[in-house]
């Protein structure tokens, strides 16, 4: 294979030098079916809990994340993935997930530069007229309880978009580049990988696999800040200001929007109208991209 090399992504081999000592492939594959088994077995646990245990309206939430506990309870259930991603780097590659983020001190300092920069972003969307598309935005819970359930609800976040980027832009990304110096492949897999997890046709109808499309591409974006930074900082920074913004302020209404001030007036059903919202939030994620990557020159 022909190698292909991008300088501005040799910070990158901090975060795959520990992973060469063990390259093969079918340990990438048993430790993604290691993953696969133990997120499994603790959710089923998880659930059957809150079913037998809980509230029926949080094991009704639980399908679609409609109350704030439930989504609480699914947001947090994605520590069933980090415990999963760990057992696996320690089993089959002998590594510790601090090899996995990064340098810890590097990674925070990553990681606050680009939440900074992109909090400023979101304020301009917010205040500047026209920046995104008007809409009558419906409002989903009263103000005190959103902002008695935020500090837990951010917590919550954070942990789900940690697991997915500790899998995705971390265990399988390096676990490539170990193998694989063509960033196509250690890149693209991945984030292919990440789009196909969140097709949902029966959820999305005509929009799915637009979808699929925008995830692709933000799974993309989101390696090549971890290329460029040596860390997974930055690309935990972009995923939590993304997933914050989707799921605490404005969400759709038939999913996951439990912990959202506002819901949409349409759902993801909706081809034409959620088709110009996606449209916007594609150019919104390139200048998000773009900004990470300035904040990352200081």
């Amino acid at each position: 294979m022909s190698e292909i090399r991008a300088p501005s992504y040799a910070p990158h081999e901090q975060l795959v030098a520990d992973a060469r000592d063990k390259p093969q492939l079918w340990r990438l594959l048993a430790g993604l079916a290691t993953i696969v088994v133990v997120a499994t077995v603790f959710n089923l646990i998880l659930f059957a809990v809150v079913t037998v245990a809980g509230p029926q309206e949080w094991a009704s939430g639980l399908m679609n994340g409609s109350t704030p506990i439930s989504m609480v309870i699914l947001l947090s259930s994605f520590g069933f993935v980090t415990f999963g991603v760990w057992t696996a780097a320690r089993q089959f590659q002998k590594r510790s997930l601090g090899s996995i983020l990064g340098t810890r001190g590097k990674a925070a300092r990553q990681f606050w530069l680009v939440l900074r920069a992109l909090m400023v972003l979101g304020v301009v969307i917010v205040t500047v007229p026209h920046v995104i598309m008007d809409a009558p935005l419906v409002q989903n819970l009263s103000f005190s309880v959103w902002l008695v359930f935020l500090p837990l609800s951010l917590l919550a976040v954070f942990v789900q978009i940690s697991a997915e980027e500790l899998l995705f832009r971390g265990y399988m990304q390096q676990s490539l580049a170990a193998r694989f110096r063509s960033p196509i492949i250690w890149m693209g897999v991945p984030s292919l990988l990440f789009a196909v997890g969140h097709y949902s046709p029966d959820a999305a109808g005509g929009n799915a696999e637009l979808l699929v499309l925008w995830t692709g591409l933000f799974g993309l974006l989101a390696a090549d800040l971890t290329a460029r930074a040596g860390t997974l900082g930055p690309a935990i920074a972009l995923h939590f200001f993304n997933n914050v913004i989707a799921l605490l302020f404005v969400s759709l209404p038939d999913t996951l929007s439990g912990l959202a001030l506002f819901v949409l007036p349409f759902d993801m059903t909706d081809t034409l109208t959620l088709r110009q919202w996606l449209y916007v939030d594609f150019a919104v994620m390139i200048v998000s991209w773009f900004i990470a990557r300035l904040a990352l020159r200081r």
